[in-house]
């Protein structure tokens, strides 16, 4: 008698898993996870495990922010000393900060003009810093701006042109356009209207040569001597008036005229000592909108400020 075989199970036919089948797919499937959660233990920002598990299907994913576009300074600088044939030559500066596009007073990636009568406010003015209210005073009235991240570097150096621009805000004086004058500003210069404004309304004048060095710091005394020729400030008793600076005997000869005239309209901001002038040091942001503010203040543009520091030293 002939054993025959029973035939194979064809594919379709289902064949229960034993045992130990079933414990070695556990086992497989135990070690992938096991695997895949060590991975991810070692790398938790390759996914966000929290959203994954988390019931909120609304939340927001991480974004990464991106880096600040580099700050560009073409803020506005004071003109430098002149000799006394160039009396009137003083650049007040325009807004403190140029955009990234050559803007005066401002500098590129700086915070745009804020309007009229909104309140500002800079992380590099603390609340006791001396000139607080003029700056902000400036900043809101649109007459001077800050920097990218509200900053205003108080203590910075201002420039002839970036002085020139703030003298235009500041007086309402139209923008000239065209060419210059100045053989050493070229012809795409950004301040060429405010230094053309500022020469024809009589602020500031170039020096010998018919040059203007718009990138020149400013000192003190020309940023006086601006103001007071711009203003045409009635002269005075000179002498007398400047006794009271205890260095007055560092003031140019030319310019001690136009520096009486300024004491007497109350324009001088001297810290931290109100009798000490330094007139040919470089004024500083801070000391420009002081001095400024004070003489927007003589034409009625805006209302005083009681300061220790700032007006008349009578």
């Amino acid at each position: 008698m002939t054993n025959s075989l029973p035939p194979d199970p064809s594919p379709s036919d289902k064949t229960p898993l034993g045992f130990d089948d079933f414990i070695g797919i556990l086992v497989a499937f135990s070690a992938i996870g096991g695997i895949i959660w060590w991975s991810l233990s070692r790398n938790p920002q390759a996914i966000n495990l929290d959203r994954i598990l988390s019931s909120d299907r609304n939340s927001t994913p991480l974004l990464v922010p991106s880096p600040q576009a580099a700050e560009v300074e073409t803020a506005p600088t004071l003109a430098p000393s002149v000799s006394p044939s160039i009396a009137s030559d003083e650049v007040p500066q325009r807004r403190a900060q140029v955009p990234v596009v050559v803007v005066p007073n401002g500098s590129v990636a700086a915070s745009p003009t804020p309007k009229t009568g909104t309140p500002v406010t800079f992380i590099d003015v603390p609340p006791d810093y001396w000139a607080r209210p003029y700056i902000h005073a400036l900043a809101a009235s649109g007459v001077v701006s800050g920097y990218a991240g509200d900053y205003f570097r108080p203590n910075q150096t201002i420039t002839r042109a970036e002085f020139a621009a703030l003298l235009q805000d500041a007086f309402d004086n139209q923008s000239v356009d065209g060419t210059t004058k100045y053989k050493d500003i070229e012809t795409n210069f950004w301040g060429i209207p405010a230094i053309n404004s500022a020469t024809t309304t009589g602020f500031l004048q170039g020096y010998p040569g018919d040059v203007f060095r718009p990138t020149q710091e400013i000192p003190r005394v020309q940023v006086l001597v601006a103001i007071a020729s711009g203003l045409k400030l009635p002269a005075s008793a000179t002498q007398s008036v400047l006794q009271s600076y205890g260095d007055a005997n560092e003031i140019p000869n030319y310019a001690k005229d136009k520096v009486a005239a300024a004491t007497n309209a109350g324009l001088i901001a001297n810290y931290p000592d109100r009798n000490i002038l330094a007139p040919n040091r470089n004024a500083t942001r801070a000391e420009v909108a002081a001095i400024v503010y004070q003489a927007m203040v003589q034409q009625g543009k805006l209302q005083p400020i009681d300061s220790p520091y700032v007006g008349n030293t009578k």
